[in-house]
């Protein structure tokens, strides 16, 4: 059976915890090790730790806050963050880390994405896709690269059937539309890549209430769902949030 995966998104700035609003007005809201802890104790599948200025400031991810997120957990972590090399993700897979999430560097250097996976696995690359309304490309979203501040002036829906052919195992999109806004996710465009790849796709940006879970694996064909406000605010509980979805039966991991 296919459990539907609930995942806590750490968005990192210079080592702390943030949370902003459509990519923008970013909030402190604590330390990320103590928070994945808090995370992975009270029974997250997964946690995605994102160093969300590494590529504006031209930097690797902060390895030591990683180090220190993932000798605090006991559930797999995906991280992303300035990837922009088959060595950059050697060193974080040697820190303990499950996953590695390219976004910008994989616009840039699609070839980066086919290295990775033959390299390391497809089960290890993630393949993270910011997204834009834009009326002008065929799906009608944008990608966005450098942290959501361009348009690649791609259509996010070919871009995803491409780097599902790369290699990517998995396949991340957040809406900067609804990012941080708790409306609920872009259901339109996170089905639209959902229903045009085979590999898992994880619904990011703009879950508020419990039902906005329901919707984005039963509309929008998700396989898991990234929540950030509802839980770093304490909104719900990772628990009550797997129950919820258990009342509606989905199959999740209590």
């Amino acid at each position: 059976m296919e459990y539907r995966r609930i995942i806590p998104c750490l968005d990192v700035k210079h080592g702390r915890l943030v949370k902003g609003v459509n990519f923008v007005d970013l909030k402190d809201v604590g330390d990320p090790a103590e928070n994945a802890a808090a995370y992975s104790e009270a029974g997250a599948d997964e946690l995605v730790f994102l160093d969300i200025t590494a590529t504006l400031e031209n930097r690797k991810t902060l390895l030591d806050a990683v180090k220190r997120t993932v000798d605090r957990i006991s559930v797999p972590l995906t991280v992303g963050g300035g990837i922009n090399s088959c060595q950059a993700i050697e060193e974080l897979l040697a820190l303990g880390v499950s996953k590695v999430s390219m976004n910008t560097a994989a616009v840039r250097d699609p070839d980066l994405v086919k290295r990775a996976a033959q390299q390391f696995g497809s089960e290890k690359i993630t393949v993270a896709i910011d997204t834009a309304q834009n009326a002008d490309l065929p799906s009608g979203f944008e990608v966005m690269v450098s942290g959501g501040t361009q348009g690649a002036g791609r259509d996010a829906v070919e871009w995803a059937k491409q780097v599902e052919q790369l290699g990517a195992g998995a396949i991340l999109p957040t809406s900067m539309d609804t990012d941080g806004m708790q409306t609920g996710y872009d259901i339109p465009m996170t089905r639209a890549i959902a229903d045009a790849v085979s590999v898992p796709v994880i619904a990011s940006g703009g879950a508020g209430a419990l039902e906005h879970l329901y919707e984005a694996i039963v509309e929008a064909h998700a396989d898991a769902v990234l929540v950030a406000s509802i839980a770093h605010f304490g909104t719900f509980s990772i628990r009550q949030m797997k129950e919820y979805l258990a009342g509606r039966g989905l199959p999740v991991r209590l």
